[in-house]
């Protein structure tokens, strides 16, 4: 039986403990899904339901950018969070629900606390990009 350590985790990089880009897309695809349902942001996505090919575009973007920030093997060539949220008015709340669905749905999809916990990291260093009242 082969065992993990701390070591090892480093070794890997975050994008192959999402599980790459497929694993990466499971995670976009629960997200919007939460998203949509979600109470205090579901405002926000519900104008795109009736929009398949929009809502595809975002979360492409979403996988992309995700990907380059994990250790994926691509650039991301998208706009700057600050760019691709101007104008929204995003408030701090609304960005913590939208934090809690993604890391809500990796734990749905099994992936370990340390994992979540680095996309927690990642998550808490946007929030000043993203946040615009």
């Amino acid at each position: 039986m082969t065992r993990t350590t701390a070591q090892d985790l480093h070794a890997v990089t975050l994008y192959e403990r999402l599980g790459g880009a497929a694993g990466i897309r499971r995670i976009v695809d629960g997200t919007v899904a939460a998203h949509m349902d979600n109470p205090l942001i579901g405002h926000r996505f519900q104008p795109y339901a009736d929009q398949p090919e929009r809502v595809e575009e975002i979360k492409q973007h979403t996988c992309d950018f995700f990907a380059a920030g994990s250790g994926g093997p691509d650039n991301y060539t998208g706009r700057s969070m600050t760019e691709a949220h101007r104008g929204m008015q995003i408030e701090a709340a609304e960005y913590d629900a939208a934090a809690e669905d993604i890391l809500g749905v990796m734990e749905t999809l099994n992936h370990d606390k340390a994992t979540r916990d680095a996309v927690a990291e990642i998550l808490d260093s946007l929030k000043p990009e993203i946040i615009h009242v």
